[in-house]
């Protein structure tokens, strides 16, 4: 990643436009208001993955930051071949800076995302892929690995608003001891933190960036132990 941006903070008109698609999900209004999305939405989009791209690095050296659309920016069209909503658009906006080597979506990394009037920040793997989970169980258990992923999350849970996902299974995996003292980390197909919040303030200036870093600071504990654990699968 190399460069500079000019990223000085999104506008009202952003926030218009997401507010006016919920109302009018449909490609007739969507293409009347193209201009509106490529002006207020994606230009200052691709400044911001690039600033706050760079204000990562210094957290994650290694962060992509790819300022195009399936990379750091999210698609707005939605896929509904097999949803029961038809409706073709996504109304929110995210992104998304990962870091590792692998699919994008299979690595850990900061995610952003809009959705008025609200702003969402996050960290982590929604999903483990088949090739990590069955290292993320066996860093669980290990005792050297499992302790350190709970001193993580010991550390980002001191904040009492930012919530930690993932828990998913009802039962323990085969293969691996029920009484465990991590047992219910066993249960997991994932981790992720999340912190939601009103839009700030900063959402209509340059200071957007480090309004987020503090968010990504705090959750850093847990997406370095992910990002060590995803090199070992």
């Amino acid at each position: 990643m190399s460069g500079t941006s000019a990223f000085n903070g999104f506008t009202k008109e952003t926030i218009d436009f997401f507010t006016q698609l919920k109302k009018n999900n449909n490609k007739v209004w969507f293409d009347e208001h193209k201009r509106d999305y490529d002006t207020f939405v994606m230009s200052p989009s691709r400044e911001f993955v690039v600033t706050m791209g760079e204000r990562l690095e210094t957290l994650s050296p290694d962060i992509h930051a790819d300022p195009r659309v399936n990379k750091s920016i999210f698609r707005i069209y939605r896929d509904i071949r097999f949803s029961k909503d038809k409706t073709p658009y996504k109304s929110h906006l995210a992104m998304w800076w990962w870091e590792g080597d692998g699919p994008r979506m299979d690595c850990s990394g900061y995610y952003f995302h809009l959705e008025p009037p609200t702003l969402m920040m996050g960290i982590g793997i929604y999903m483990f892929p088949k090739h990590v989970m069955q290292t993320y169980r066996d860093s669980v258990v290990d005792p050297v690995y499992g302790a350190a992923l709970k001193d993580a999350l010991k550390e980002v849970s001191k904040q009492d608003k930012y919530s930690i996902g993932g828990k998913h299974y009802k039962r323990v995996p085969r293969g691996y001891d029920p009484e465990h003292e991590n047992v219910e980390l066993l249960l997991y197909n994932g981790i992720h933190v999340g912190y939601e919040t009103s839009i700030p303030d900063s959402f209509y200036s340059a200071d957007l960036v480090e309004y987020c870093f503090q968010a990504y600071q705090d959750f850093y504990p847990i997406h370095e132990w992910l990002v060590e654990m995803t090199k070992r699968a």
